[in-house]
């Protein structure tokens, strides 16, 4: 009598790697695979490396387009999601401007963002960075560039530091305003590398003379 049961029977996914690249020997007695020349769906999937037991695996026509919920092994507790091609998250059409409708948490651990041949573009109405740390080593905003560092088009640019702030520069160091410029400060000190042995700017004479003469 022909099996009319839509559930396909376990099969034994023993594999086994113990080759020059690693991996190791799984085994799964309950694995189920779905699936057509469309894509597959498998419960108890063991990697090519034989070393990762997959609880889901959800994989498309092309074998690399993928999600995959892995059990045991380096990768044990991962979620792991590969696209070949745009991978898009869309949400919070029902929601209100003020709720919190996107989030990413990491309990422990570091978050990456990472874009290996292109740009990292963020865009809102409003954007605030945040860095706490529970002690003296901790709370810290780095940003490191190989080129330029660029803020423009604002109208205001404000820095408040509690305890200092420092400009510094082994080249070129410029300061421009074009309507008002105001220093406070208890104590201004200002060093200047001039020389008394060579003429100044003005060729040795009086500073009112070259305005008269220009």
């Amino acid at each position: 009598m022909a099996n009319t049961s839509s559930t396909p029977p376990t099969r034994n996914l023993t594999r086994s790697n113990q080759g020059k690249d690693g991996g190791g020997a799984k085994e799964s007695y309950f694995g189920v695979r779905y699936g057509t020349n469309h894509g597959t769906i498998a419960f108890g999937h063991i990697s090519q490396l034989a070393d990762v037991t997959s609880s889901v695996l959800l994989q498309a026509f092309e074998g690399i387009h993928q999600i995959s919920m892995d059990k045991d092994g380096p990768r044990k507790g991962f979620t792991s999601i590969v696209a070949p091609s745009n991978f898009q998250v869309g949400c919070g059409s029902d929601n209100e401007k003020e709720q919190d409708t996107c989030m990413i948490h990491s309990e422990n651990g570091n978050i990456i963002i990472k874009a290996s041949n292109g740009k990292i573009l963020l865009q809102a109405n409003d954007i605030e960075f945040v860095a706490k740390g529970e002690d003296g080593h901790e709370g810290n905003f780095v940003v490191s560039a190989t080129e330029n560092i660029i803020f423009k088009d604002c109208k205001k640019f404000q820095v408040d530091a509690k305890n200092i702030y420092r400009l510094a520069s082994p080249g070129v160091a410029e300061i421009v305003c074009n309507s008002q410029m105001k220093l406070y400060s208890g104590v201004i000190r200002g060093i200047s590398a001039g020389c008394a042995v060579k003429d100044s700017k003005t060729g040795g004479g009086q500073f009112g003379a070259v305005q008269r003469m220009a």
